[in-house]
């Protein structure tokens, strides 16, 4: 085996844990990711750091809590200055790229105030979340786009495949019964196949464009984020993938009537948004939910080209690869579309890694229920490079112990955040937007969540896995909300922000005492004598 040097992560976008058959989906088949599970270590109990793609990824390329980085919102621009994990592995001589989404959006205003130039290296890695961009494509380009300018698009014209926005015209277009386009951005027509040919559209694209990076990385050590932007909306997906599943293969709604009517104004809020109307409508589920499987398939077909490729290149022997998703979707589980809020069909995610080390030998094809958190990836990548461990700056765990099969002291809780400042649901409670804040604590049974103003959440997982039975307002629960409120304020209550001084650095100013050269509460020369310490007298000139 070669020296181990390389990490490939890949994320999916918008992946529930339980649509793969390696976490138990009865109907939908993932073998290459299975494949994956039987050469690595399956992590059954992950949760992200916040349930929605902009601060969930900001924590995992931070290595740090939402409240700690502070891009707490879609759109919320990652501070400059805030240490990322490209920034920690250059450090030590590593490549860190990116191939697909980060859904990074640049601090311009604080770049601009130190003066950074945005064609500078420096001004690269701080507008791209401290990747080396190989290609960005965050996923949706309407003709109002993001600012990330795609090469997809103009990869579809080089096909044959033009048009004014080619993205839109093909990749998230059908034609009618009548040849007429229709838009996939309208669920009625999930069930139709898109009109880009399958080996053009965005999944395969994004393998293709991951493997050329690996081609050509050279000999250097790399971290290549392989970022997918499926199966995340708009769920439209090319033949054969469009009818590969029916109504038959769709699992029930996880939901109750009591949720229906719950008395608890953020969740009722919620049940307003008009994606979650449209997904407590069984119409809607029965159209969407096929296609997000058909994504989903395609999506383990495309890891089943990259596994081969990199068996045959010898990647396999020394790549450590990672396989996540940034959170998941609601599907109308909970009367509920989208993502957002804390059940574990938004907030849990599919976890797999592979470490070529033969130190993880004894841990292949296992499973754990550690509770694992997103940002323990950063500690994980640094340490499979052997760099300097930076607790002070990163928040999260490293993996390495439990994939080598250590005995370790692992944490007691999860935490995830949601700032809701910008949807409806603010507006609606009437809530100042420094208010409208979501805080889960989950101990691997209980999963308490913190609704600023109102009332807690509380769910029993081991008598109610499918968490539709709320016992926020229960009195016979008061000592467990009590326990966990605790515990949440104790969490709130570290230093999240001291990050300019290592743990050796602390110890050595207080073992010091004070700044050479100055003296504290001394009364006369025995005290300074005593003390250790002397003043050095200079004669006058």
């Amino acid at each position: 085996m070669a020296t181990a040097k390389n990490v490939l992560w890949i994320m999916a976008d918008q992946l529930r844990w339980d649509y793969l058959s390696c976490y138990g989906h009865p109907t939908l088949k993932t073998p290459n990711i299975d494949r994956l599970a039987e050469r690595g270590v399956r992590f059954d109990r992950a949760y992200v750091q916040s349930p929605i793609c902009g601060p969930s990824r900001m924590s995992f390329y931070t290595g740090r809590y939402v409240r700690s980085h502070g891009a707490t919102w879609n759109g919320f621009p990652l501070r400059v200055g805030e240490p990322t994990l490209g920034d920690h592995l250059r450090e030590n001589g590593v490549d860190c790229v990116l191939v697909g989404k980060t859904h990074m959006i640049p601090d311009t205003v604080g770049m601009k105030r130190l003066g950074i130039d945005p064609e500078s290296i420096i001004g690269v890695h701080t507008a791209e979340c401290g990747f080396t961009p190989f290609e960005r494509d965050d996923g949706m380009h309407p003709d109002d786009h993001y600012d990330v300018d795609s090469r997809y698009d103009e990869y579809l014209r080089e096909q044959g495949l033009g048009g004014s926005n080619p993205w839109e015209e093909w990749a998230n277009s059908a034609e009618d019964d009548d040849g007429e386009l229709v838009s996939g951005w309208l669920m009625e027509n999930a069930n139709r196949p898109a009109r880009v040919p399958e080996e053009h559209s965005e999944t395969p694209y994004l393998t293709q464009r991951g493997i050329e990076f690996i081609e050509g990385a050279g000999d250097k050590p790399w971290l290549c984020h392989l970022s997918y932007i499926k199966p995340h909306w708009p769920y439209i997906v090319p033949p054969p993938y469009h009818d590969m599943y029916g109504p038959e293969d769709i699992l029930p709604p996880v939901r109750s009537n009591a949720e229906r009517m719950t008395d608890h104004p953020v969740y009722s809020a919620w049940q307003n948004h008009r994606v979650c109307k449209a997904f407590a409508r069984d119409e809607v589920r029965e159209r969407v939910i096929p296609a997000y499987m058909g994504l989903v398939k395609q999506l383990d077909d495309q890891m089943g080209v990259l596994f081969d490729y990199l068996e045959k290149s010898g990647r396999m022997d020394d790549t450590m690869i990672v396989f996540s998703s940034d959170h998941g979707d609601y599907l109308g589980d909970h009367w509920l579309g989208e993502k957002d809020l804390f059940h574990d069909a938004s907030a849990r995610i599919p976890l797999i890694v592979y470490d070529p080390r033969s130190e993880a030998d004894a841990t292949r094809g296992t499973a754990t229920d550690a509770l694992v958190e997103g940002i323990d990836l950063a500690p994980t990548f640094l340490d499979f490079y052997a760099s300097e461990a930076k607790p002070h700056i990163l928040e999260g765990l490293s993996l390495e112990p439990l994939l080598h099969g250590k005995s370790v002291t692992w944490r007691d809780y999860a935490i995830s955040e949601y700032d809701y400042a910008t949807r409806q649901s603010r507006l609606d409670l009437d809530l100042d937007q420094a208010d409208a804040r979501l805080l889960m604590i989950f101990d691997g049974r209980w999963k308490y969540i913190h609704a600023e103003g109102f009332r807690p959440l509380l769910f029993d997982l081991e008598t109610d896995p499918d968490e539709v039975v709320d016992l926020g307002a229960e009195p016979a629960h008061e000592e467990v909300r009590a326990r966990l409120h605790e515990a949440l304020f104790a969490w709130a209550r570290r230093h999240h922000s001291r990050i300019t001084r290592t743990p050796q650095q602390v110890d050595r100013m207080a073992a010091g005492g004070e700044p050479p050269g100055i003296l504290i509460g001394f009364w006369d020369e025995e005290d300074l004598r005593e003390s250790g310490r002397k003043i050095t007298y200079r004669k006058p000139d």
